[in-house]
């Protein structure tokens, strides 16, 4: 499996940009970023879902504001907070080309750990992609605190592609993936172009040192990174980033990579968390009618629904049972129980007026769902 293999039979694609990258040691990289930002726009135009995770707010609040490099945790937050908008303006000037949207999300780790707010999030990823628009998610420094937060985008990056449903994560580095030692010491030192499995001794053997001066994150922290991808059926790729068209270089093997293969499939191991790690915190009761949608694939909709049992909040996990009481399905559920109370039985059209809003047609989308 190569590196254009994978990225050519992915749909969703997530691709993290470091700090190094995008600032560089003060050169100007917007030439650069440009010419990323034409291989992201040309996947988008194959029909894949592309999110970045994008570093760089901390670096460039600095570099405007003439901050130091403190460790303290305000002076951190506060060149955060000045170089968001900074990050933002460089993404959109180098999509403007390829005439296409950008949209920013900045997150915290209660995000990805809350299971309604990473419900929330997956919710507007999902429709900022139907939209046409790229998302440009980083961490949100500006608040986070050091007990509360990521550390560094190479683990927030494993836990966006995550929640996206992604079957790709890209690590965009300094360096061209892994070796068996650190070839800045050891020119001879033997490149790694597959990897099978990630266990403490090869993520103890990376090191702990950042790839570049700017950057939280070095080698161990993307394997650490790959291996959360792994466990939820998805593959990475460790590449660099340095040269212009970084992406367009891998597509046409110009360019080497470590391959870090997933195991299983993001679907699969998405409807086992449904199907067996979650509690249910509510039942729904649904007719025949509803139960063979459900057994042909569908979603369920509130008209196929008449009764709904505890007090379960939006983004919760639900069982789905026959008018005899036998469970068909297990699910995480759009509305929260007053809501689904509310429309019960109505068509997905009188959502909107009874309610005043609407978060979808469906009370579980069959994404969400998973037979029993």
């Amino acid at each position: 499996m190569t590196p254009a293999s994978l990225i050519g039979s992915a749909r969703r694609v997530t691709v993290k940009v470091g700090s190094s990258l995008l600032v560089g040691q003060g050169q100007d990289r917007s030439q650069w970023l440009k010419s990323l930002a034409a291989d992201l726009a040309e996947l988008t135009g194959e029909g894949k879902a592309v999110i970045i995770v994008s570093s760089g707010a901390v670096a460039l609040g600095r570099s405007r504001a003439n901050l130091s490099k403190s460790r303290r945790l305000d002076a951190k937050q506060a060149a955060a907070a000045i170089g968001q908008p900074l990050l933002m303006q460089a993404w959109q000037s180098a999509f403007a080309e390829s005439g296409k949207v950008t949209a920013q999300l900045l997150l915290t780790i209660g995000d990805t750990e809350s299971r309604r707010r990473w419900r929330n999030a997956r919710s507007t990823l999902d429709m900022l992609h139907r939209n046409g628009a790229i998302p440009i998610v980083n961490e949100n420094d500006s608040v986070a605190t050091e007990e509360l937060r990521y550390g560094d985008n190479d683990r927030l990056s494993a836990r966006i592609a995550q929640m996206a449903g992604a079957d790709l994560l890209i690590l965009l580095s300094d360096v061209d993936g892994l070796y068996e030692a650190d070839p800045r010491r050891n020119p001879s030192a033997k490149h790694r172009d597959v990897v099978e499995t990630i266990d403490e001794g090869l993520i103890a053997s990376a090191g702990d040192a950042p790839a570049a001066g700017l950057g939280t994150g070095g080698m161990r922290t993307k394997l650490e990174a790959a291996r959360i991808a792994q466990g939820f059926g998805c593959s990475t790729l460790i590449a660099s980033g340095v040269g212009d068209h970084p992406i367009a270089a891998l597509l046409s093997g110009q360019a080497r990579a470590t391959v870090i293969r997933a195991q299983g499939s993001p679907v699969n191991a998405y409807k086992a968390w449904i199907a067996g790690s979650l509690a249910p915190a509510g039942k729904l009761v649904v007719d025949q009618g509803a139960v063979s949608a459900l057994l042909q694939g569908r979603s369920l909709l509130p008209s196929g629904c008449h009764q709904a049992d505890g007090d379960f909040a939006q983004g919760s996990a639900v069982t789905v049972v026959d008018p005899n009481g036998a469970e068909v399905a297990r699910g995480i559920i759009r509305y929260g129980a007053a809501e689904a109370r509310a429309i019960l039985g109505r068509k997905a059209s009188e959502i909107p007026t009874i309610l005043g809003y609407s978060r979808g047609d469906e009370l579980i989308h069959r994404d969400d769902l998973v037979l029993s």
